[in-house]
């Protein structure tokens, strides 16, 4: 039996006057939400180095000629990779359906033959008790239920934040629309 994901599993997407530059016109995968904080991964933001130059290791994971994601600010040194596996069991934790963490300190041969695909994060998203909830109430972030796989691994991250949005419908159709800089409208 599957590991099954707790409520929390969900997207924020970044309000247009979210002005931390961390996080502007991001979308970021929730892993976990609790009283003890949260945390997850910004979906959207590609370095410009490949899986292969900065760990030829994970190549056995994910192909080296992809990009390594920013994951977030947390511990931009630290390595995450999320992952769809064939058997959601083998994640170290399941975020959303048969998404979830490759395990620090795995085999990657013997983990590589269950996943269908892979993305690498360096570092990731936090908060600490409290925080995630004080920007949701003061409307930094849009929350969106129910994140796909091929939202999570999206082969568009630039044009995610408005696809995202679209999804979610109603008046937030309109803001996916809105330019990074509205003074230029």
């Amino acid at each position: 039996m599957a590991p099954s994901a707790g409520p929390s599993a969900k997207l924020l997407v970044a309000a247009p006057d979210l002005e931390d530059p961390n996080f502007q016109r991001t979308v970021v995968l929730v892993a976990e939400h609790g009283p003890e904080g949260a945390m997850g991964v910004v979906l959207n933001r590609r370095t410009e180095t490949s899986v292969g130059e900065a760990s030829p290791q994970l190549s056995r994971l994910v192909d080296g000629e992809e990009l390594i994601h920013v994951g977030g600010p947390v511990q931009p040194n630290g390595v995450v990779v999320l992952a769809e596996f064939d058997e959601p069991e083998r994640a170290a934790s399941v975020v959303v359906g048969d998404v979830g963490f490759v395990a620090a300190g795995c085999d990657l041969d013997d983990v590589g033959g269950v996943l269908r695909r892979a993305r690498v994060f360096a570092g990731h998203a936090g908060w600490g008790p409290g925080q995630l909830d004080a920007e949701l109430e003061d409307e930094g972030w849009i929350i969106v239920n129910e994140p796909s796989p091929d939202e999570i691994f999206t082969e568009d991250p630039d044009g995610l934040w408005a696809e995202v949005l679209n999804r979610k419908g109603g008046r937030y159709t309109l803001v996916a629309r809105m330019p990074e800089d509205p003074s230029v409208n």
